[in-house]
């Protein structure tokens, strides 16, 4: 999904150095989700299962 390269692509140049390795962690997670159910919660259609997932979505977003 073009969205989704466009989101991800500016994350990663702008703060995947700086993530923690819990960080990075879930952000695998992330990427390993098909891309509708992550569209779906990048763009808070739906919510996550932990504080760390909505943490590291709200530095996805704010790119």
């Amino acid at each position: 999904m073009l969205e989704l390269d466009i989101i991800l692509g500016r994350f990663v140049d702008r703060h995947y150095a700086g993530l923690s390795p819990p960080e990075r962690e879930t952000f695998e997670v992330f990427l390993d989700m098909a891309d509708n159910p992550l569209w779906d919660l990048i763009s808070g259609k739906t919510g996550v299962a932990s504080d760390g997932m909505a943490a590291l979505l709200e530095k996805i977003r704010s790119v």
